[in-house]
């Protein structure tokens, strides 16, 4: 019998990584006062402000039931505002406020820093996440054909 083996299961590599990444991430996000979390939904309205909650949730393939508290803290941390959409009162819009445009600036110099810390060059980098975006659309798909 072949029984499965740790090192060989892609799954492993990339659960592995993804702890050095939280590793590398949290030494320079902790002076910013952010959780890798928090980083990634701050970059969504940093790339757009005033967004609704459902579109950071696509962009970040997070329910609302788990983006809404993470929110919430960056709502108390003084980063964000939330008010509820003046054309549609179901949906929130998020907004950032002065302080939370200061911290992109602050935070700008964060993904060079991680680029240089996996050794890639920025082609192989590219390549990579690439592919690991086509990994992850698959594996989307094959599981949605199953539920």
């Amino acid at each position: 019998m072949n029984l499965p083996n740790l090192n060989q299961q892609l799954c492993f590599a990339v659960y592995s990584t993804e702890h050095a990444f939280s590793r590398a991430y949290k030494s320079l996000l902790d002076p910013l006062g952010l959780t890798y979390p928090q980083y990634l939904a701050m970059m969504v309205l940093w790339s757009e402000d005033d967004q609704t909650v459902s579109n950071i949730g696509d962009k970040l393939l997070l329910e609302s039931n788990t983006l809404t508290p993470l929110l919430k803290r960056l709502e108390s941390q003084g980063l964000i505002s939330r008010h509820r959409d003046r054309t549609d009162e179901r949906q929130v819009r998020v907004r950032l406020t002065d302080a939370g445009r200061l911290l992109g600036q602050a935070a700008s110099s964060i993904p060079t820093e991680i680029q240089k810390a996996t050794g890639l060059s920025p082609q192989a980098h590219d390549e990579l996440k690439a592919m690991i975006g086509t990994v992850r659309q698959s594996l989307i798909t094959t599981t949605a054909r199953r539920d």
